[in-house]
């Protein structure tokens, strides 16, 4: 019995992420959205670039930035240097950028961007905020892009379409297809519905006054999270641009991957935490936005959500064998829904590998979120 309500209970959670998914893969199919028109107004731009410990990739960022066909004039740089060796400050401050090198004992990107907002110089007017990360390449024509499409949201907050910069290992190819399924999901899905999308941390624009303003609201180490309930609560809209590009390097080894899907676990957690109170309010005022991000954050993140029915699949027919069946056809289904959502760029020769290390990668997850936890409590308990 205790098998059973365990199962239905597992279950239930499951299937009600997927059918979350689901709706949203669905949706994707039909966003057609065409080109922006050329702006009448070149807004000013300030570009931020949080730099924690990427001393190998920060320059890259730089010189991708710099080398925008917009006018020079019209943008600035500042790149927030945070614990990088002295010989990488050096090198960036060759550059026409604000170096700034914070030397913060827990160091934060929200710190960083407030570090950043509050040493601009006063006598600079900006009209938007660009963030992005330390490892992260734009085209050419990115501020421009950005320019255009500012005019055509009319909102005050715009994500870019991340992607994969390299796909060199099986992990880092992974990596790629999660960030484009959640592309399809928790953007143009959702666009696609009239629903806000879900930002990213990088590659997004704000309206500056809104950002300055905001930005000391954050004390966290989940910004991201955050900058959207914010978004949310104030009945901004978030839009997205699929053509406008932002590369991202992935990460490339197994025990990097399972701690960046263990931090963002941990992130979804603090964030429901944080906002289930205004989930009331917000049906109440018919806020459409801030009850799917609730429910959003509310629901079983997807590499954990493999994981359990990967295990359950695998253990279910040694103790029940047809409370298995249903697992695997939901493990058929969901494979399907992803399939959807994947561009058909990434299902090329690398698709095997990744593949068949996927389940593995799952689980290994799920035991390093219980890791993570274990860690924090030990943590909390010596502090």
């Amino acid at each position: 019995m205790i098998v059973f309500v365990i199962d239905a209970i597992v279950f239930t959670a499951v299937a009600l992420t997927v059918l979350y998914i689901t709706v949203f893969s669905i949706a994707s199919l039909f966003c057609r959205r065409t080109k922006s028109s050329t702006a009448k107004h070149q807004n000013r731009f300030i570009v931020l670039i949080p730099s924690y410990k990427q001393d190998d990739t920060i320059e890259q960022t730089v010189k991708s930035i710099l080398g925008q066909i917009y006018p020079q004039r019209l943008f600035d740089v500042t790149v927030i240097s945070d614990h990088q060796k002295e010989i990488t400050n050096f090198r960036l401050a060759q550059y026409p950028i604000t170096l700034l090198t914070p030397n913060f004992k827990r160091s934060t990107k929200a710190k960083s961007l407030q570090l950043a907002i509050n040493n601009l110089p006063q006598f600079k007017i900006y009209d938007i905020v660009i963030i992005l990360d330390a490892g992260s390449l734009v085209e050419p024509e990115f501020l421009q892009q950005m320019n255009d499409a500012f005019e055509s949201a009319g909102t005050k907050a715009i994500q870019a379409h991340r992607l994969s910069r390299n796909r060199d290992t099986a992990i880092a190819n992974l990596d790629a297809i999660f960030e484009e399924i959640n592309n399809s999901i928790f953007r143009r899905g959702h666009i696609a519905l009239g629903i806000s999308a879900a930002i990213a941390g990088s590659g997004i624009a704000y309206e500056y006054r809104w950002f300055k303003e905001n930005i000391t609201k954050v004390n966290t180490g989940w910004e991201d999270k955050e900058m959207e309930a914010l978004l949310m609560r104030q009945q901004i809209y978030v839009d997205y641009f699929d053509d406008i590009l932002v590369y991202d390097e992935k990460t490339r080894h197994t025990e990097e991957f399972n701690k960046q899907r263990g931090r963002w676990a941990s992130t979804q957690f603090h964030a429901i935490l944080s906002n289930i109170r205004y989930m009331f309010s917000a049906v109440f005022n018919k806020k459409y936005d801030m009850i799917d991000k609730i429910i959003q954050w509310m629901l079983i993140p997807r590499t954990i959500m493999m994981a359990i029915i990967v295990v359950m699949s695998i253990i279910l027919p040694f103790i029940y064998l047809t409370l298995a069946v249903k697992w695997w056809i939901m493990f058929a289904f969901i494979m399907f829904v992803f399939a959807l959502a994947i561009p058909d760029y990434l299902v090329d020769d690398k698709w095997e590998r990744s593949f068949l290390k996927a389940p593995v990668i799952m689980i290994a997850s799920l035991l390093n979120i219980t890791r993570i936890a274990r860690r924090k409590k030990k943590f909390e308990n010596i502090n």
